[in-house]
């Protein structure tokens, strides 16, 4: 088995697969599904602009919740939470290379879900180059958001639903962004100490 924390540590990132499991992996994918044939959702995205978007979903901020001590463990860090973001892709979206803000040290991408002929690669550039990974329904890849640039090419699917988990290095330069510097993150029944 994979060591995740010492791969992490290397190449600053790790790809999980089947992070998340069924029945869990349906019921995210079609809320996100439903959520963005809603109408619910934001569509000025600056990123990804036309895309049905949201962050700070209470369904989603569950999940990164939930995940933290798994995304602890393939880090190796003590982590904050920061905030949950989801998009549902169409297609010909495609994601500009970039680096995330502070809020977003440790990220997670997790495919919820997709109808296309094969999985969308997300790339990466890590410090042994860029390089491109599949992530199926359920898998996951941990990054450094702030250093390893990342994108995506134009998607030939139909839809894709994909939730980003954005984390921070408890003992790190931006611990100051925990919860996204909001009081707290609010859960259906629950609140995370602060």
């Amino acid at each position: 088995m994979i060591d995740l924390a010492a791969t992490f540590a290397y190449q600053k990132y790790v790809v999980w697969r089947s992070l998340l499991e069924e029945p869990n992996l349906t019921l995210y994918y079609k809320y996100a599904c439903k959520r963005a044939e809603s109408g619910t959702m934001d569509l000025a995205d600056s990123q990804v602009p036309g895309t049905p978007s949201t962050g700070k979903d209470f369904i989603m901020d569950g999940l990164l919740a939930d995940f933290l001590p798994s995304v602890e463990h393939a880090c190796g860090l003590r982590l904050f939470p920061t905030y949950s973001y989801f998009r549902v892709y169409q297609r010909g979206d495609l994601l500009a290379k970039h680096k995330d803000r502070p809020a977003c040290e440790i990220s997670v991408t997790l495919c919820l879900g997709y109808q296309g002929p094969q999985p969308w690669p997300i790339w990466i550039d890590g410090p042994g180059g860029a390089s491109a990974t599949e992530l199926a329904p359920g898998d996951a890849m941990v990054y450094r958001g702030v250093e390893c640039a990342h994108w995506r090419e134009s998607f030939d699917g139909d839809h894709q639903a994909q939730v980003f988990l954005h984390y921070v290095d408890q003992a790190g330069p931006y611990a100051d962004w925990k919860f996204d510097k909001r009081e707290n993150l609010t859960i259906i029944g629950r609140q995370l100490p602060r």
